[in-house]
């Protein structure tokens, strides 16, 4: 079994996902706040998602992490190094739930996760799929850098791809 590693920032702990991270998660997607990542969906969807975003480390190296507040403990969100299947490409995401947005969560998470995926993973490009009304996500792939690649293959012509800066263009 291959575990995420566990990485640390300033202010988060990005770790392996445990069991009752699902009632946190199923609870988001039950909600309205997760429109733009597929739901509200019913709970055996969720578990799914939830079960092959775990999974996925043993499968591929890759896959999404916990995120929580080092300080407190809570656990704010979920970011990862997608390629279920069905994406053409790598994609870094992020959900932050909603009482914790607007605290740079997302930001300092998909910076952590970026970082891995070039340094570690030896990545050369990433992109995200986002929603296209997904004002905040769109903001977010600004702020690291990412531009709209309207050339890009996408899995759901929902989206807009973002296409994250490259390692050398990091350095």
């Amino acid at each position: 079994m291959t575990d995420a590693p566990v990485l640390r920032t300033a202010r988060l702990t990005l770790r392996p996902h445990r069991l009752d991270d699902f009632a946190p998660f199923a609870a988001f997607f039950a909600s309205d706040a997760s429109r733009y990542v597929g739901g509200p969906l019913p709970e055996q969807r969720v578990w799914n998602g939830f079960a092959g975003d775990v999974g996925s480390w043993n499968l591929m190296g890759f896959g999404c992490w916990a995120v929580d507040l080092t300080e407190t403990g809570a656990f704010v969100g979920q970011v990862g190094l997608n390629k279920p299947s069905y994406f053409p490409e790598r994609e870094i995401g992020w959900i932050v739930f909603p009482e914790h947005h607007r605290q740079g969560y997302a930001h300092e998470a998909a910076l952590a996760a970026r970082d891995f995926a070039y340094r570690r993973l030896g990545w050369t490009t990433a992109v995200s799929y986002i929603d296209r009304d997904n004002a905040a996500s769109i903001a977010l792939a600004r702020k690291l850098g990412a531009v709209e690649d309207p050339d890009a293959a996408r899995w759901d012509d929902a989206d807009v791809v973002y296409r994250h800066p490259g390692p050398e263009d990091l350095r």
